[in-house]
């Protein structure tokens, strides 16, 4: 079973994740892959610096992702340019990391994704868990964590479904507001019935 794990920014998502994968979980996070799809030589890049230049890569040749944030997040053209260049892409490489760890050993497979539904990923799963905290949070962890200027993360919320789309569309619910002990109860008891037999 693919278990499709989604949650805006700042939710915890790979922690979330890393509970699951201690209790034998296997997962594939797609934004590792969408870092691998635009690594040097890849194609994406490639596609990447021709469109915008030197201005988006580091001097060792690697993406600068803050500055390709920078234009597309302002620009929903560019936006869209950009997904239709990585979102294929990770797709398929998505797909080849699942059917990999589907013939493993782990009782059932997490596909972690933010853009999970915005993406289409969300045709690749079995069912649906939904990593939530209050939009107050999201924005507070995402400014600790990244860096990033407040217009920035506000760009990012607005990119995402909106917290009650998420919700709506979710089978399982991790509430991750709370602290260590009470988001490991929540993944232990959904462990439990991801094991059980259908």
């Amino acid at each position: 079973m693919i278990i499709g794990l989604t949650g805006g920014i700042g939710s915890g998502k790979s922690t979330v994740a890393r509970a699951f994968a201690e209790l034998g979980a296997a997962w594939v996070d797609a934004d590792d892959v969408a870092r691998e799809i635009v690594a040097p030589g890849e194609p994406a890049l490639d596609a990447i610096h021709r469109r915008y230049g030197r201005a988006v890569l580091h001097p060792d040749g690697t993406l600068n992702r803050a500055a390709l944030r920078e234009r597309i997040f302002s620009a929903p053209a560019e936006r869209e340019w950009l997904e239709s260049i990585t979102h294929p892409r990770v797709r398929e490489r998505l797909l080849a990391h699942l059917q990999r760890l589907e013939a493993g050993p782990a009782p059932y497979v997490l596909l972690v994704s933010p853009l999970l539904f915005e993406s289409g990923q969300d045709a690749l799963i079995d069912r649906c868990l939904v990593v939530d905290v209050p939009e107050a949070l999201q924005r507070e962890r995402t400014l600790a964590r990244d860096g990033v200027s407040r217009e920035q993360v506000d760009a990012i919320l607005d990119a995402q479904l909106s917290r009650d789309q998420r919700l709506s569309r979710g089978c399982d619910l991790v509430d991750n507001s709370g602290d260590t002990p009470f988001m490991r109860e929540q993944v232990s008891a959904l462990d439990a019935r991801y094991r059980a037999p259908v």
